[in-house]
């Protein structure tokens, strides 16, 4: 009698289990570590004190070494290189890390942009007889020295769509990432891509926005959110190109979300499970921090 009592006892725990709604997983990256000091600084306290999982890192920007010291100092941040052929900002600019002739400017930077702008005509990558070669060549500079000084990186992924502009692009990013070790692509882990659902021009526009989207997500699927921590700095508002002028404002409004304690607070009450890229293959993050 005690052994069927358990038996059923045992059952019903174990169909409890099976019943219950599998959590939501959400992945929350920031991108473009190293573009500014202040933004480093909003890259480490989006991921230190809010939601944020993932942190890219430009490689031949600026203050990529210090972005790297900073990384050195959180060893459990989870990074991605973040790829880029691109150097977007008005009034400050980087270079190739190699020779890379087709990809540079007349100054000898990256172009601005990838696909053409009519604010840079001539100036997109697209519009000028890049070659695949120095793509890899670059490329392969960019993971190696980021491997270099910052071991633990686990994927990679492109700036302003530099990855995935043409189907060689796509193949060969994918090449180098599984060369390296380095390759997990959400897409291959059925996880979908979000972003606000309403405006989000200001800070209280953007907490909303994230709230809406977060409200439809739905148990037992894997979700990924894109955006870009800064501080609203004197040196950040130095920082723009045409069409995009307010990126102090607007980056201090994303580590804002990324930081308020109502976001938080609903992660939880939802059972949002905040997870990295590194958990889509090994072992799964706490639920909020």
């Amino acid at each position: 009698m005690k052994a069927l009592s358990l038996f059923l006892f045992l059952s019903v725990c174990n169909f409890a289990a099976w019943a219950q709604p599998k959590p939501i997983r959400l992945i929350v990256r920031g991108d473009d570590m190293g573009y500014a000091h202040t933004g480093n600084e909003a890259l480490l306290k989006a991921y230190k004190e809010g939601i944020q999982t993932s942190i890219e890192i430009l490689v031949p920007s600026p203050w990529f070494p210090e972005a790297v010291k900073m990384l050195q100092q959180n060893p459990d941040a989870d990074v991605g290189i973040h790829l880029t052929l691109t150097s977007e900002w008005d009034h400050v600019k980087w270079r190739p890390l190699t020779t890379a002739a087709s990809l540079r400017d007349r100054d000898g930077y990256f172009y601005p942009m990838i696909q053409p702008n009519s604010n840079y005509p001539g100036l997109a990558v697209t519009e000028n007889a890049w070659q695949l070669a120095d793509i890899e060549k670059e490329f392969r500079a960019q993971i190696e020295l980021a491997l270099k000084k910052i071991p633990r990186i686990s994927h990679v992924s492109g700036h302003m769509g530099c990855t995935a502009f043409s189907e060689e692009v796509k193949n060969l990013t994918k090449k180098l990432a599984l060369e390296y070790n380095i390759h997990i692509d959400p897409k291959e882990h059925q996880v979908t891509s979000v972003t606000y659902e309403g405006p989000k021009q200001t800070a209280a526009e953007k907490k909303q926005s994230f709230l809406n989207m977060l409200q439809k997500l739905e148990a037992g699927k894997t979700y990924i959110f894109v955006d870009h921590p800064g501080l609203d700095s004197d040196e950040i508002r130095g920082i723009s190109h045409i069409g995009y002028e307010q990126v102090a404002i607007d980056r201090q409004g994303v580590t804002d979300v990324f930081t308020n304690p109502e976001v938080k607070a609903f992660i939880r009450q939802k059972n949002i499970q905040l997870i990295s890229y590194k958990d889509l293959v090994s072992v799964k993050k706490p639920a909020t921090k």
